[in-house]
């Protein structure tokens, strides 16, 4: 039922705003929470990305050591072994 001036008529419109108002709030604190999760799920990401990234800077390090000890010790058996005189040097 409207009234002539119109009273009614802005009293349900205002309470249909306070309404869509309420729920746009509600709305924006879930965003606020599911963006602050989104924020420690990439934080947590980037620890273990870091993590990674410093087990494969080791582990090329000691692949380095390795290829570094083999080399020494190819170049100890080589100075350790004696040449036959008998076989050709070419």
């Amino acid at each position: 039922m409207m009234w002539r001036n119109g009273r009614r008529v802005v009293a349900h419109a205002w309470g249909h705003a306070r309404l869509a108002y309420a729920a746009l709030v509600a709305e924006n604190d879930s965003l606020r929470a599911d963006l602050r999760n989104a924020r420690a799920a990439r934080d947590q990401a980037i620890d273990l990305v870091r993590e990674l990234q410093a087990a494969i800077m080791e582990r090329n390090r000691a692949d380095l050591d390795l290829h570094h000890l083999r080399r020494e010790r190819e170049l100890h058996r080589a100075r350790s072994a004696q040449r036959d005189p008998t076989t050709l040097l070419h």
